[in-house]
């Protein structure tokens, strides 16, 4: 799937859509193991990616892990929630050290492990020299958009939590974007080196705001690969083409009485 362009990754989760709303209507009760099995046997392996991928996006995190399990049995709520299943790698942000030197040499391009304090820390002192994301990125020697990734990630903890944001967390409006910019991002998403929300992070911008540069809604003076409109979505197919049968659909003629 990684091979696929921006374009055709979207047209991917889009096709699949229709097959993963079949799927949870098979799993809650309108079929059985070998009707799922008749469904996945009919994609191949970029088809069944893409459905992984639609599959995680149906599912609210933030819903109690008794009503996403409901359907196999009475649940007892115990208060937790999806998202609390979840590997959760983050180092504790309550933590007040912050290892002044390391931030330092991180700024100075060292490559040095900083935890989210000291990243923070690091964000916020690289702002107070002027430094832009992208230019920490520069220092670092890393691909445009880690450190807006991890910033991102950050806002979306503490914002999860209820904590109170630190400047370098806090989204503030951005100047318009220059030109060149502007060719950068739709040269990027057109030649499928990056999504929309990857280039938002990388640029510090919504993914709307994204979306009006590649489709050329804003910018409209400026050149570089427009996307073409996407074309009308296909009607929804019927479940027993879901399931991998290709004969016609049943007629929906209703014969009146002589």
């Amino acid at each position: 799937m990684s091979t696929l362009t921006a374009e055709q990754r979207a047209n991917l989760a889009e096709s699949m859509l229709p097959v993963a709303a079949h799927l949870a209507m098979l799993v809650h009760g309108d079929g059985g193991p070998e009707d799922v099995q008749e469904v996945l046997a009919g994609l191949d392996e970029a088809q069944r990616a893409g459905l992984i991928v639609v599959l995680a996006g149906l599912v609210d995190p933030d819903q109690p892990i008794s009503h996403a399990l409901g359907w196999l049995e009475p649940q007892q709520d115990d208060g937790r929630h999806v998202r609390d299943l979840a590997s959760d790698a983050e180092t504790d942000l309550g933590a007040d050290f912050v290892d002044r030197v390391a931030v330092q040499r991180y700024l100075a391009g060292a490559q040095v492990d900083l935890s989210d304090a000291e990243f923070i820390a690091a964000v916020e002192q690289g702002a107070a020299r002027g430094m832009s994301l992208q230019d920490i990125d520069g220092v670092r020697r890393v691909g445009r958009g880690v450190t807006a990734n991890r910033v991102y990630r950050l806002r979306q903890v503490y914002l999860r939590r209820g904590w109170t944001l630190p400047p370098a967390l806090q989204s503030q409006g951005r100047p318009d974007l220059s030109d060149a910019h502007v060719v950068e991002i739709r040269e990027a998403y057109a030649a499928g080196e990056a999504t929309v929300l990857e280039l938002s992070l990388r640029y510090r911008r919504t993914t709307a705001a994204i979306s009006r540069v590649v489709s050329g809604a804003s910018y409209q003076h400026v050149g570089g690969p427009i996307r073409a409109p996407r074309g009308a979505k296909p009607k929804e197919a019927s479940r027993s083409g879901f399931a991998g049968h290709t004969g016609p659909a049943p007629s929906t003629h209703v014969a009146q009485a002589s």
